[in-house]
């Protein structure tokens, strides 16, 4: 039988890697991880500029508490610490390469970005929702203002970008909520609407801001909606809100605007590949595997029975598709890998300390 971690059979130089990973956000880190743990040659492409996937591009400053043996940390820290993980074996780094094409060749897949092809044995795709467009407002004013000099904002990099202002939150989800709290003590007011009485976030940080509302923390108004913003020299200076109920226009002054409404998520060119999909995302079967052979997904991005949009399953499923990958290169590899804890790798590194 092959050897578990290290086999050779498998690792070429002539370009082919054995595993190449498409996008670099927690899930695909966390199969590059396991790749180099499995001794197979990695590469992670990602169009974005760089690693991280969304916890870096667009909610950084934003705690994340769902993540086993972590209470609360700042995504932006998750991203360092699953970045550490992950290129710990060295894979290649390719970033601002949107993968356009996939193409199943003899003996390899052939992968077609901007910055060139590569070819690889097999390919794992953790490209979470795909390309994800924020919904944006359709009223007067928007598009004059939708910039971060303008003061219109789809997403929060930033929280000191708002220190002093007078913040309008749009948006009765999670992001929308999470930020009326995580505003407080730095912006100078927040006033959040939403065009219902009732909010979708979580119950226990919705009675929070209801307690923060109570104390004068925040303003909450419900049911509006913006009709118009506007502002003088391309700066927001005033928004008019609707009340749905009796249709009765209002004006608020604020120095920014936040339109947390959520985002259109788009597989982009990864729809064209003739992968089996369910609606926005891949089909999969118990082993990750799609009906493409030699390529596997996780994450986000993919579908099965009982599917869970988290980061904690992505790992899981991360696992799963990198060790069926292994075993789908070489057949004598066996599938489990066994406990790291358990690896002469990790061993000989802990007594050399």
């Amino acid at each position: 039988m092959g050897g578990i971690y290290n086999w050779s059979a498998c690792v070429s130089d002539d370009g082919i890697k054995d595993i190449t990973i498409i996008g670099a956000g927690p899930t695909g880190l966390f199969a590059a991880f396991y790749a180099g743990l499995r001794g197979i040659s990695c590469r992670i492409v990602d169009a974005l500029p760089q690693l991280g996937g969304q916890l870096m591009a667009l909610y950084p400053e934003k705690y994340i508490f769902d993540v086993g043996g972590l209470p609360k940390i700042l995504a932006k820290d998750l991203a360092k610490n699953m970045i550490e993980q992950g290129t710990q074996f060295g894979p290649e780094v390719v970033l601002e390469a949107e993968v356009q094409q996939l193409i199943p060749e003899d003996g390899h897949i052939r992968l077609v970005t901007p910055r060139g092809e590569f070819l690889t044995k097999t390919v794992v795709i953790t490209a979470g929702k795909g390309a994800l467009n924020p919904r944006v407002l359709e009223c007067p004013g928007w598009s004059d203002h939708y910039s971060d000099t303008g003061g219109v904002h789809t997403h929060v990099r930033q929280p000191e970008d708002f220190r002093g202002k007078r913040v309008l939150i749009i948006g009765g989800g999670d992001s929308a909520v999470d930020w009326v709290l995580g505003l407080r003590g730095i912006a100078r007011e927040i006033t959040l609407i939403h065009r219902r009485d009732e909010f979708r976030a979580n119950k226990s940080t919705v009675l929070e801001m209801r307690q923060a509302a109570g104390r004068g923390d925040v303003t909450i108004r419900t049911p509006y909606e913006v009709g118009e913003i506007s502002g003088q020299g391309g700066c927001v200076a005033r928004v008019t809100l609707i009340n749905n109920e009796t249709k009765e226009p209002e004006e608020l002054h604020v120095e920014a605007v936040v339109a947390l409404l959520g985002f259109k998520p788009d597989l982009g060119p990864i729809g064209r590949w003739g992968l089996e999909l369910e609606r926005n995302t891949i089909k999969v079967s118990q082993l990750m595997e799609t009906n493409i052979a030699g390529v596997y997904a996780a994450g986000d991005v993919v579908h099965y029975p009982g599917k869970l949009e988290l980061i904690a399953t992505g790992y899981g499923e991360a696992a799963v598709a990198v060790n069926n990958a292994v075993h789908y290169l070489n057949p004598k590899a066996r599938v489990n890998p066994g406990h790291s804890t358990n690896l002469k790798l990790f061993k000989q590194e802990d007594e050399g300390e």
